[in-house]
């Protein structure tokens, strides 16, 4: 077994594990967590301006 043959072995290796990362993502499991998470950008906890975030609260 020379370099190449490792070389193409990590890149098959590779290839799979990006197919198993982009069916995850694309699941139907994962779409609650996914909009819950781009819907709580939106979200209405904003600091109050000129509160910097060390700041306290009153």
């Amino acid at each position: 077994m020379d370099i190449n043959d490792l070389r193409s072995l990590f890149t098959v290796l590779v290839i799979i594990l990006f197919a198993g990362i982009v069916w995850w993502a694309y699941s139907a499991k994962q779409k609650e967590p996914f909009d819950e998470a781009a819907k709580s950008v939106l979200d209405d906890d904003a600091p109050e301006p000129g509160k910097g975030a060390g700041q306290q609260h009153n």
